[in-house]
């Protein structure tokens, strides 16, 4: 594939300096958002997948599900804010909401205006996605430039796979780790995130079965982001039903995870919670009462814009609604 990426110069003008009061690591904030904490039916309370993560300078978005910009945005986080995007796996409700953050954070609005590079890494199989979208918004792209004069530099794309475990990324004393999970025999590459940034971290598992790699990354974690899959039980007689759990974690094994690693606060979010007409999906209560049956450590059921801070002393705290 024709590398899509621009090696930029930056060019910097005079600046006045002006005294300010330094930051230490110890005082710079650690948050994650979720954004959008659903799965594919289009819920309107819960968008697609998609999870911010502010540590120190950096921003970064894991997952660009449904109305990702539009949660951003509600939080009055500017698309060109965002330093690099990360994605679990390529399952469309995962990155649905691509287009959107790269081509909209283009614009000339507050909440845009970018100016450097789209930043994406992914699984194998990135690249070919951000080619094809690069390919799909030709016109759109030519009409922008031409009409509106919107600087080729914002819509260019700095796509990077990787193939393996390991550390992906490393910017402003912000380590993120990439790990394989395990989403099903014919889901591959799925994987997970650890985030680590001044001695607190967060795991975010991806979409997956139970998985020790989860465990493994995730012990001794001030926050872990699980995702989770429930139904009542007279719908487990339907194939298609079956098929979708058997690919996800239930309540009762996400609390034999949590038990295990003991993260400060387990968060459930990617709610796989299924109906049909006549049967209803598990409420937030059932799906904590499920998980007690395992683990009767700290949980909380994610909602759409719930922020958790990691803060300096390792205590992750849910921040109270405005």
């Amino acid at each position: 594939m024709q590398k899509l990426a621009l090696t930029l110069g930056l060019i910097l003008g005079l600046m006045v300096q002006v005294p300010a009061v330094a930051q230490t690591a110890e005082t710079m904030p650690f948050t994650v958002t979720l954004l959008g904490t659903g799965a594919p039916p289009p819920d309107p309370n819960r968008f697609g997948p998609a999870t911010l993560v502010q540590a120190g300078t950096q921003t970064l978005l894991f997952d660009v599900g449904r109305g990702a910009p539009i949660r951003l945005w509600q939080k009055r986080v500017p698309l060109r804010d965002i330093d690099a995007v990360f994605l679990t796996h390529l399952h469309s409700d995962h990155v649905v909401g691509i287009p959107d953050v790269w081509l909209s954070g283009w614009l000339g609005g507050p909440f845009a205006r970018r100016t450097t590079p789209f930043r994406i890494f992914g699984p194998e199989g990135t690249d070919g996605l951000m080619a094809g979208l690069w390919q799909a918004y030709s016109e759109d792209r030519r009409i922008r430039i031409e009409d509106e004069n919107y600087p080729i530099k914002g819509i260019a794309i700095d796509a990077q796979e990787f193939t393996s475990d390991g550390v992906v990324y490393e910017a402003e004393d912000v380590r993120v780790t990439a790990f394989t999970v395990d989403h099903g025999e014919l889901i591959k590459p799925a994987f997970g995130y650890l985030i680590e940034f001044d001695g607190r971290s967060v795991v975010l598992s991806g979409d997956t079965r139970k998985s020790d790699a989860v465990i493994a990354h995730a012990t001794g974690a001030n926050l872990l982001v699980h995702e989770v899959a429930a139904v009542r039980p007279e719908l487990l007689s339907d194939a298609q039903v079956l098929r979708v759990m058997n690919h996800h974690t239930s309540p009762q094994e996400a609390g034999e995870v949590f038990d295990k690693a003991a993260p400060g606060l387990a968060v459930y979010s990617h709610l796989v919670l299924l109906a049909r007409p006549g049967v209803s999906a598990l409420t937030a209560d059932e799906l904590i009462g499920q998980t007690r049956a395992t683990y009767s450590g700290p949980l909380r059921v994610g909602e759409d814009l719930m922020t958790i801070e990691l803060l300096p002393d390792g205590q992750a705290s849910v921040v109270p609604e405005k």
